[in-house]
């Protein structure tokens, strides 16, 4: 195996499992640490992983997008307070929007089950977890199905939401960075998210701190349109600050 199949391969195993470890490649592909660590530099030059302490996780672009499935098995702590502070948010909004994803099916999750709520969703994980809430009715966004994410888009779900003024929307991405904002992979995600984004008339965006910096193919969002941007402890500080000079309240967990 040469140099760049042993990359095609690393990358392949990247995004088959959603992340991957130095020693675990190294005994993998049969070569030295160094090796490895060399490799994921390249890699990661390319913009095609981002660098962990002891390995990497894949960058999603136009071509690659993780699955749910996946998503779900990582960093669930940090999700976890993540989803609980921008929960804490809600204040007296009455309907609610939530993204598709697994930090905002958190979100969801974490909403208060003791009062009247009405949440639109395009996600079926998200509208199935709350089906059961006595208190909370739920609106499922009709379209296609991506079976990637469970979740609806295309015209469809732009059209219901067009037609809705919600309260308060707590969305994802792919990647957030200063200079790009919020982007994503497919443009029908963006759309949707797009559409969710003018429908409201607050906005908070959930999101672990390996997104930042981040760039993907479709923009649809603005850090300027948030009012708060809910996070881990793995942002920096400084990089907090710098958001936050954009216009929305930073929070670290």
């Amino acid at each position: 195996m040469d140099t760049e199949e042993r990359r095609r391969g690393i990358l392949d195993t990247a995004r088959r499992e959603g992340s991957v470890g130095v020693n675990a490649l190294a005994e993998l592909f049969q070569v030295a640490k160094e090796t490895v660590r060399r490799d994921l530099h390249v890699l990661e030059e390319h913009g095609l992983v981002r660098r962990t302490h002891g390995g990497a996780y894949p960058v999603e672009s136009a071509g690659f997008e993780t699955t749910l499935a996946v998503r779900t098995t990582r960093n669930v702590p940090q999700k976890s307070r993540i989803a609980a502070a921008a929960a804490d948010l809600l204040g007296d909004a009455e309907t609610v929007f939530v993204d598709e994803g697994f930090t905002p099916q958190l979100v969801a999750e974490a909403l208060p089950q003791d009062r009247p709520l009405t949440v639109v969703t395009a996600s079926l994980a998200v509208a199935t977890s709350l089906a059961g809430v006595e208190k909370t009715s739920v609106l499922l966004l009709g379209g296609r199905v991506r079976g990637s994410t469970m979740a609806t888009v295309d015209h469809w779900a732009s059209r219901m939401l067009a037609d809705f003024v919600i309260d308060l929307a707590f969305l994802g991405a792919n990647g957030i960075s200063r200079e790009y904002g919020l982007t994503t992979p497919d443009p029908a995600v963006a759309e949707v998210k797009a559409q969710a984004l003018r429908s409201s008339r607050r906005r908070i965006f959930a999101g672990i701190h390996s997104k930042f910096g981040a760039v993907s193919f479709c923009r649809f969002a603005g850090v300027a349109d948030f009012e708060a941007i809910v996070t881990d402890a793995g942002l920096s500080s400084a990089e907090a600050q710098r958001y936050s000079l954009l216009g929305p309240q930073v929070i670290r967990v």
